[in-house]
């Protein structure tokens, strides 16, 4: 049965419902997130052009840095997500940015060992570590925060668009981001970490909270055995995402071209997309968005490989944003509803958790793939993980046509 925000069923459980607002109510989460990210949007660009030309290391390196952050937030995604229904969302938005300030005194103290790049390079490393858990605690807090505010059966909304705030920071935060490293050197983008997540606490700490949801702690097992298939689906549709985030830049450079727009593009279109687009899989079905949308993803991959020009290639990366956009809200459609109301931020911090599993470990095996055969093949190979989404999608869009009978939930539903 389909609904809408004008059109919920009485039946719903009471934790399910939104509590009011309309989509007007995610605005101040979304802002809140948008200044936290700032500041990984601001290092996405520079942290390759630092790692690989200032202190002089390989792309593994490369890869390991960048991809160190989504494998400490493998480690703290569960954690997060039951801190969040627990705890309540807004202590975790709050915890995370706290550790985020951290990650940036690590990044300035790594500076003090530029010349000796292995200790710097570690430092750095535990710095994107810990920026990794507190990215954890933010968004997923943020999620959370926000199904509670529009209830589930807006899923799709909810992660489109604190999703696209998270997106439109690296919009920004890209050409930032590379000004102030050509300007004040790697230095600017370390006090900026440390500062932002602290200006952020300060918009943060008057928004009204909502009370926490796990009354009922259910069993991690449970929850990841009702998540992984589409958390799978949407790892895999991620490798282009590692790729675009840790190599378009050196690619654009290889090329004799600008290293900023690439991702910059991809970014704007994945935000104009969830913020035009964002409902379309809690209106005609996560499954159907996203089979739609990997092949989408793929093209562009394939075509920033292929493209001769510059302009070309920036319609690679428009493609690839545009398709990526919409597969982590549709899968996470068919991932929230197999999961009870009290574990909804466990069940994000699950579902999230398959994403950062490729993140933090395909990136640097692309690093790796790279520097065996060349940065083209890491798009290559990237586009080909995304159409292997696409059975995935397909398996859950078949589910969804077969007729199945509604259950005797209440008098008005039968």
């Amino acid at each position: 049965m389909n609904t809408n925000e004008n059109d919920k069923p009485n039946w719903l459980p009471a934790a399910v419902r939104p509590s009011g607002g309309g989509a007007a109510a995610l605005l101040p989460i979304m802002a809140a997130v948008f200044i936290a990210f700032l500041v990984i949007g601001i290092a996405i660009p520079v942290l390759p052009l630092h790692v690989h030309q200032g202190l002089g290391l390989d792309t593994f390196l490369v890869g390991l840095v960048v991809g160190s952050q989504f494998a400490a937030a493998i480690l703290s995604r569960v954690w997060a997500g039951r801190h969040s229904d627990t705890k309540g969302a807004k202590h975790a938005v709050v915890v995370g940015l706290m550790i985020g300030s951290a990650a940036g005194l690590l990044y300035l103290l790594s500076l003090g060992f530029a010349a000796k790049p292995a200790v710097s390079v570690t430092i750095l490393l535990t710095g994107r570590g810990l920026l990794g858990v507190g990215e954890s605690f933010i968004i997923t807090g943020a999620q959370n925060w926000g199904l509670a505010k529009l209830g589930i059966q807006n899923t799709s909304k909810v992660l489109a668009w604190v999703g696209s705030a998270m997106f439109g920071a690296f919009v920004v935060g890209a050409p930032v981001g590379t000004a102030l490293y050509a300007r004040y050197d790697f230095a600017a983008i370390a006090i900026a970490t440390a500062l932002l997540p602290l200006a952020t606490l300060l918009l943060v700490v008057p928004l009204q909270r909502v009370s926490s949801t796990a009354r009922i702690r259910t069993g991690l097992l449970n929850v990841v055995a009702a998540v992984w298939i589409p958390g799978v689906g949407s790892a895999l549709s991620s490798v282009g995402f590692g790729a675009v985030t840790a190599f378009s830049a050196l690619l654009f450079v290889a090329r004799g071209w600008p290293a900023w727009p690439a991702f910059t593009v991809f970014a704007l279109a994945f935000v104009l997309t969830r913020i035009a687009l964002g409902h379309l899989a809690d209106r005609f079905g996560g499954a159907k968005v996203a089979l739609i949308c990997v092949l989408v993803e793929a093209a562009g991959l394939a075509l920033l490989e292929l493209a001769p020009t510059f302009t070309l290639a920036l319609v690679g990366a428009a493609l690839t944003g545009f398709g990526y956009s919409l597969v982590y809200p549709g899968l996470g459609v068919e991932a929230v509803r197999r999961v009870p109301a009290e574990s909804r931020g466990l069940a994000m911090g699950a579902y999230t958790a398959f994403l950062d599993v490729v993140l933090g470990f395909g990136t640097p095996a692309l690093g790796l793939l790279a520097s065996m055969a060349g940065l083209g093949a890491v798009f290559v190979a990237s586009a080909v993980a995304a159409l292997c989404a696409a059975p995935i999608a397909a398996l859950f869009l078949r589910a969804s046509m077969r007729p199945v009978a509604a259950p005797a939930l209440c008098a008005e539903c039968t």
